[in-house]
């Protein structure tokens, strides 16, 4: 069964500061951005994307029509690895400064 999952509504709202992106990210207002909290915030454009529902972006669903065929959990990882980077204490949470900086 296919669930449609839509951009956040924060999303949908201009952000142009790395304080915006932190007030946007942290859904729990915490102060900082878990990895949960970072996957359904950098995942929503795959779920826009993959038009068919499928879980896979084929080259016809990328920008530019093309590519090779990307899944949900491969974007995913991705995104993971891209998280783990930026937390560059360790802590498992990403601040202003850790969102702020090029992943590692």
């Amino acid at each position: 069964m296919f669930v449609a999952v839509s951009a956040p509504a924060a999303a949908q709202s201009r952000v142009e500061t790395t304080r915006d992106y932190l007030q946007r990210m942290d859904s729990d207002g915490d102060g900082r951005v878990s990895l949960d909290e970072y996957l359904a915030w950098m995942g929503y454009a795959f779920d826009q994307m993959d038009a068919d529902g499928d879980g896979v972006l084929s080259p016809a669903e990328q920008p530019g029509g093309k590519g090779k065929p990307i899944g949900r959990s491969q974007h995913r990882a991705r995104l993971t690895d891209r998280f783990h980077r930026q937390d560059t204490d360790g802590d498992g949470f990403l601040g202003a400064a850790e969102l702020a900086a090029p992943p590692q």
